[in-house]
């Protein structure tokens, strides 16, 4: 299982327009997630999400509060964004927990949790950059517990849906002349010395994912490829996209990297990469990318399925 697509709770789709549903779900045994400036609550010094109870957070302002889902035993789980209270009074509400980006922990928050506090704070973000109406300009007002933003002007009333960005990433293989399979990495400038990952990039409007897969290679690093398979998808709400993995063949080895996207881009092979080190390790040596990614899935299951 992918990280933050492990999902636990029912988003009760079918239920949430209903006032009085909602209302029943703000029980005393609901929970809450709080996020503030896309930071996740969570206990101090530790990569466990603090949930807060609903007597914790009564006297907040809960008119922007997100319905995210039930859980098992049925009580709600609620966003709840606090980028705009002063500290001095968000202070005596937290404790000593602590805001940190979920990424931060990575790997060792609960796979369920971390699902959680994907969506909460995707969530967020959205609400937090579309309190204007897209159409007219008025502003919009959250609905539907957090799932929809409707504009406030009487003549427009135009309805706006959280956006999902989807990418496409792979992992680009050939067998060379000498009989050794490779894959193609790339690396960005602003990542972390020696860290090579999977190439990747955004659907355009009116192409197919596996055109997307083809034009990205192409442009990046020259290569032309073919076959191209999906393989999984991964949730990736920092802030809006969804990755979708896949294996392509390439049909060409001589690598032109367009500077523009990336800073490099060589062939690795899997003796190449068993002597990577990981993306948080110190010092100059290659790197492998964060293991919460669908990137280093990509990557592994080559690696280990000659």
């Amino acid at each position: 299982m992918l990280h933050y697509s492990n999902m636990p709770l029912d988003r009760g789709s079918n239920f949430r327009k209903n006032p009085k549903w909602l209302q029943a779900k703000v029980s005393a045994k609901s929970k809450w997630l709080l996020v503030n400036n896309n930071h996740t609550l969570f206990f101090k010094d530790s990569p466990q999400v603090c949930y807060l109870t609903h007597q914790q957070v009564a006297h907040l302002d809960l008119s922007n509060a997100i319905f995210l889902g039930s859980g098992d035993d049925e009580n709600g789980v609620f966003a709840l964004d606090v980028s705009k209270i002063h500290d001095d009074e968000l202070a005596p509400v937290i404790g000593n927990a602590q805001f940190f980006d979920i990424r931060q922990y990575g790997p060792q928050v609960d796979m369920q949790d971390g699902s959680i506090a994907a969506l909460a704070r995707g969530l967020c973000y959205w609400h937090a950059t579309h309190s204007f109406c897209g159409r007219c300009g008025s502003k919009n007002k959250l609905v539907e517990a957090g799932h929809s933003r409707l504009c406030e002007n009487e003549h427009c009333k135009h309805p706006t849906f959280p956006r999902t960005d989807p990418a496409v990433i792979m992992v680009v293989t050939k067998v060379f002349a000498d009989g050794v399979e490779r894959c193609l990495l790339g690396r960005q400038a602003i990542w972390p010395q020696g860290m090579y990952s999977s190439l990747a990039g955004f659907v355009d409007p009116g192409e197919t994912l596996e055109q997307a897969v083809a034009r990205e290679v192409k442009e990046e690093a020259g290569i032309e490829v073919m076959d191209v398979k999906y393989i999984a998808s991964q949730p990736w709400p920092f802030p809006s996209s969804i990755m979708l993995g896949f294996f392509a063949k390439a049909t060409s080895e001589q690598i032109n990297v367009d500077k523009d996207e990336l800073d490099d881009a060589k062939w690795f092979s899997r003796e190449d990469l068993a002597q990577f080190g990981n993306w948080h390790d110190e010092g100059e040596h290659l790197k492998l990318p964060r293991t919460d990614s669908i990137s280093r899935y990509l990557i592994e299951h080559w690696r280990t399925h000659p």
